[in-house]
């Protein structure tokens, strides 16, 4: 029986993830490492609390004596912990390098010296920068443009730094945009459709003509369990076939689902360093894992705003209430990390 470390399990993908490996039949303990900032929430798992092979740990990966602990108790360890929301990284980058570099770095230590057998670190298109034309393959040059990317590219080289130093079996994973029920309402789907639901006007930056590869959650998920199971040590793993869109027609399809019209949407200035077009070559896991997405983007985006519709207690506070400064820029280190509270 496999046993699992998630770190970042109770966010949007992460918590997908750990619900898809407990449906497992030979999967054994599952451990839940999560920060708990403004983006994770135990509500994400819900029902999984309920299968006595989960495990929740609060903590943060940047506590050193924790991620150790852990570890070596899981010789799998897949890596989902991530601050992952551009706007915020062009508001204070130092977040994002913490986390998603030196925590990067952190949980690979542990691995390493533990002898993991397996460390998958999930990571996103956005690392090769725009492309104006093509698709990037795995081994194409990582240019990103903002600090969020960046420090996803950064933290993809230090994973596979440690396969080629020292061995450590790792796979990186790096899927288009992701969508589905319970993300929080930041990025552009949950937002667009929280605001609409309750009559509200959205915006669209400059013209809307931004391209974007919509991927169901349950799909990467799929991928990410696949190169988790089989995947070869020190390969990257592009995980897309979703649906690629323009904002402007995502906002269409938006306004489709949630009744309303054109009247609804405000165009603004561009977000500086906004990337026009990310675009992924996935051929790679299709023909060595057999990944094969199966998810309609026009029918999960119904079933996604109808998720929102019906659960307006897991979003509603998050968009009304101010954060606490301190929830947006976590800093944790190894001496002043809080105790982990077991659940």
């Amino acid at each position: 029986m496999e046993t699992v470390l998630v770190t970042g399990g109770a966010g949007f993908i992460g918590s997908h993830f750990v619900k898809r490996l407990l449906r497992a039949q030979d999967i054994g303990r599952v451990t839940v490492l999560d920060a708990l900032t403004y983006a994770g929430h135990v509500a994400n798992l819900g029902e999984a609390f309920l299968d006595p092979r989960l495990n929740f740990v609060r903590g943060n990966i940047l506590d050193a004596s924790l991620v150790d602990s852990l570890v070596a108790q899981h010789p799998v360890v897949v890596h989902f912990a991530a601050e992952s929301h551009v706007d915020r990284s062009l508001l204070a980058g130092g977040p994002f390098v913490q986390t998603n570099v030196l925590g990067t770095q952190v949980l690979a230590d542990a691995a390493a010296r533990h002898g993991a057998r397996r460390f998958v670190h999930v990571s996103t298109d956005e690392v090769y920068g725009p492309l104006a034309e093509g698709s990037a393959t795995e081994d194409y040059p990582l240019r990103p443009s903002v600090p969020y990317a960046a420090s996803k590219a950064a933290g993809d080289l230090i994973a596979l730094s440690y396969f080629r130093t020292y061995g450590l079996p790792v796979c990186v994973t790096r899927s288009s945009n992701n969508y589905g029920p319970a993300q929080y309402p930041e990025k552009i789907i949950p937002l667009f459709v929280t605001k609409l639901v309750t009559g509200e006007k959205v915006t669209l930056h400059g013209q809307g003509q931004h391209v974007r590869n919509w991927l169901h959650v349950e799909d990467n998920c799929q991928g990410i369990e696949l190169v988790m199971r089989a995947g070869v040590p020190g390969e990257v793993y592009n995980i897309g076939g979703g649906t690629d869109l323009t904002n402007r027609e995502l906002t269409r399809l938006l306004l489709q689902v949630c009744g309303a019209d054109w009247d609804a949407v405000t165009y603004i200035p561009d977000r500086q360093a906004n990337d026009i077009r990310y675009s992924m070559v996935w051929a790679k896991i299709a023909d060595s894992l057999g990944y094969r997405p199966t998810h309609d983007l026009k029918e999960e985006l119904a079933r996604t705003a109808d998720w929102y519709r019906r659960h307006p207690d897991r979003w509603a506070p998050l968009v009304r209430i101010p954060e606490p400064r301190a929830a947006t820029r976590p800093h944790v280190t190894p001496d002043t990390a809080q105790e982990p509270q077991h659940v």
